[in-house]
């Protein structure tokens, strides 16, 4: 079926309709994209934590869901005169005058004179981007200077303005990270191909899967029910091209050398297509699997990533696999100019850089593996500095006004005084609930009580000593929760920002240990049914969780050298997915390979020398490909998508040119047909005849020998 599969893709009819049908059907997909689901207020947050439900109760109250701003004064020179302080007030006054914007309380001034802050309530359940337009009027009107005394600054925090800088960050990201991922891949490529004209087709045709999957990244979002966010959109992308581009490459490579063997490139490319279509579609598959396993995770944009990044691999096997292939059908021989590839032409594999590279590893496989041991363990020693947790002011990779304002604030006042914990309680228990609340280690000052508009519920705000998102302010968290949760009949829940992202930070270690070994068990089991063996397998899997580990820990002595603290809570998991499922493919690349040249020549150290010489050009190409694509996320200001790039990067870069050029081969090659256990590919296939020098000569059973047709195996020097 595969064969009549991949003959009528590449004939001259197929091939035609083929286009027609993807021109058709994408053309309806970019008309016709639905609409984004309505945001809810606990989108991002875990299923059940008390800051998920304390969100949700907030509606019972007359004050709703509403966010606020905190505008800092400042005269660092010195404390404010009565000038000053009626200045304020009536520059509050003025700022609460704008639409959006309810009565905001007295000006509050620190101990030392130098600042004061004033709050500015938002009106109840506005949408996300009215609130930013509202911190954009407020940061408008105070930047002008108007009614501000000379040497006075004043800046703007708190929730609504640290979220105006994070939707800012990703404003035209979708189209920054289209050109720079497209830039990357088309130099690379041409690099790669040498050809003015080859690298347009596989460009092309990725760049249009990309397109596809932006439009379906709508409707997916209504599926989980969240909305798909620029961050999801953003690492879907270069998913896209980096998978889709490695696609191309092994393609074209395997079609590349039929063209070397027959003078009908169609015949070359149907070859081409069956011999690499099921490790292109096993390594997909392995990705799909891989990250429909973040389904199981608790925090909603997990799934939704897992479920939009699956349909975006997915996207990409089409494209490369079915429209890749089309499109390839209807150019000529000519479009490889001017490396030509013809029947009779060398293949360099036999005589290049990888075979010698595979001779090396051939002659001491034992000391290549030590070597590179070493160096995998030298790197993962970088874990013993790695750090998880980033406050909110450690959020951005450049310079924002909300963490310019924090940083002044905690100059002055608790560094919680911007984002205050909201606990909410019985009605009848609010009095008691708040004076424990009050008794608190690290809690500064507790807020008057609302009681809910049916009189059953009470909420206030708690203001704590220091900034969310730091260790000592979960500590707070955890004791205001454990205290309140003592008060008899207080039902109490805490949330708000510093509960929110000591939750997010729980449920990521959550997820972490469920997701992560279903990820191992996934790929494990991909890899069993793909190779027929049980220990191949389990030796790939190792290799891939090594090279983990020594990406970590390479990466985090690569953000102490940035100046940039630790892991962002998210990044751990994330990381580890991308690269034990893409890590796994330059393995399914190679192995697969190797177990085919096993069949044909029987001997285990054959198949990998020929298959380590004939890809290791395409999988480096393709490796570097991926990892300067992920790097590519680094383009956009927030440290997740930083890290998440750069720690990908350098696992790909060593699957790419440490695990898979000598770590996997020297492995096979030391456990020769054990590798395949309990399989023996090739046994039935050659038998082996004595030859003179020692060398074994394999002489195929599928037919009667002919003098052209016999075939001498690699012997352990790779010499044929």
């Amino acid at each position: 079926m595969g064969e009549r599969i991949a003959t009528w893709i590449t004939s001259r009819i197929g091939a035609v309709l083929v286009l027609l049908a993807t021109v058709a059907l994408s053309t309806l997909a970019l008309l016709m994209t639905p609409a984004q689901p309505e945001a809810s207020p606990t989108d991002g947050l875990p299923e059940g934590a008390q800051s998920t439900r304390v969100t949700a109760l907030l509606d019972r109250f007359a004050s709703g869901r509403a966010t606020s701003a905190i505008v800092v004064f400042e005269r660092p020179e010195g404390p404010l005169t009565e000038a000053d302080r009626t200045a304020l007030a009536a520059t509050a006054t003025a700022l609460t005058g704008l639409d959006g914007i309810g009565d905001a309380p007295p000006a509050r001034y620190s101990d030392d004179g130098r600042a004061a802050l004033v709050v500015l309530p938002f009106t109840p359940d506005l949408d996300r981007d009215t609130v930013n337009a509202t911190v954009d009027q407020v940061r408008a009107r105070l930047s002008t200077g108007d009614g501000l005394p000379t040497g006075v600054s004043a800046q703007v925090t708190g929730g609504a303005a640290f979220g105006r800088d994070i939707s800012a960050a990703f404003e035209g990201a979708d189209v920054t990270l289209l050109a720079a991922t497209a830039a990357v891949v088309a130099v690379l490529l041409l690099i790669t191909y040498r050809s003015p004209i080859l690298w347009l087709i596989p460009l092309t045709v990725i760049g249009l899967a990309d397109q596809v999957t932006a439009k379906l990244l709508p409707g997916i979002g209504r599926l989980i029910g969240e909305p798909t966010d620029a961050s999801v959109a953003g690492i879907v992308s270069v998913l896209v091209f980096g998978a889709g581009t490695d696609y191309a490459l092994l393609l074209i490579s395997r079609y590349r050398e039929e063209l070397r063997r027959t003078p009908d490139r169609r015949a070359a490319l149907a070859t081409a297509v069956r011999s690499a279509g099921p490790a292109i579609i096993g390594s997909a598959g392995t990705v799909i699997l891989a990250l429909l396993t973040l389904l199981t995770a608790v925090l909603t944009s997990n799934r939704t990533l897992g479920v939009a990044a699956a349909a975006g691999v997915a996207v990409a096997l089409l494209f490369g696999l079915i429209v890749l292939p089309a499109a390839l059908a209807c150019v000529p021989r000519g479009a490889f100019w001017p490396r030509t590839p013809t029947p009779g032409s060398a293949d360099t594999t036999e005589s290049g850089l990888w075979a010698r590279i595979a001779r090396l590893v051939s002659r001491r496989p034992a000391a290549v593996l030590a070597v590179a041991v070493v160096i995998l363990t030298a790197l993962s020693a970088g874990l013993l500095t790695t750090r998880i947790g980033l406050s909110q002011t450690e959020q951005f990779r450049t310079e924002v006004e909300s963490v310019r304002a924090q940083q002044t604030l905690a100059r002055h006042f608790p560094a919680g005084s911007a984002q205050p914990v909201v606990a909410v309680t019985t009605a009848q228990t609010a009095p008691a609930a708040a004076d424990t609340a009050r008794q608190t280690p690290g809690v500064t000052a507790v807020g008057r009580t609302e009681v809910s508009l049916d009189g059953t519920l009470a909420q206030f705000s708690i203001q704590l000593a220091d900034e969310s998102g730091t260790a000592a302010a979960d500590r707070t968290v955890t004791a205001l929760r454990q205290r309140l949760a003592a008060v008899p009949g207080a039902q109490a829940l805490v949330g708000g920002q510093p509960a929110a992202d000591l939750d997010q930070r729980d449920a990521n270690t959550r997820d972490d240990m469920v997701v992560a070994p279903l990820v191992l068990a996934v790929v494990l089991l991909v890899l069993i049914v793909l190779l027929r063996s049980l220990v191949g397998p389990l030796l790939l899997l190792l290799t891939v969780v090594v090279s983990y580990a020594a990406s970590l820990g390479a990466a985090s002595l690569v953000f102490q050298l940035l100046d940039i603290p630790a892991l962002a809570a998210s990044v751990p998991l994330l990381a580890f997915l991308f690269l034990v499922a893409l890590g796994v493919d330059y393995n399914i690349f190679l192995v697969t390979r190797a177990r085919e040249e096993t069949e044909q020549r029987g001997d285990t150290r054959a198949g990998m020398l020929k298959a380590l010489s004939a890809t290791g050009g395409v999988i480096t190409s393709a490796g570097v490909l991926l990892a300067a694509v992920f790097t590519v996320l680094g383009v956009l200001p927030v440290i997740v998508l930083t890290q998440l790039g750069v720690i990908v990067g350098i696992g790909v870069l060593l699957d790419t040119l440490l695990v898979r050029t000598l770590v996997v081969p020297a492995i096979a090659m030391l456990l020769g047909q054990r590798f395949w256990w309990p399989s023996r590919p090739g046994r039935h296939q050659r038998g082996a005849l004595p030859a003179s020098g020692g060398r074994a000569v394999e002489v195929s059973a599928a037919g009667p020998l002919t003098g052209a047709a016999a075939e001498l195996s690699l012997d352990r020097t790779g010499n044929r």
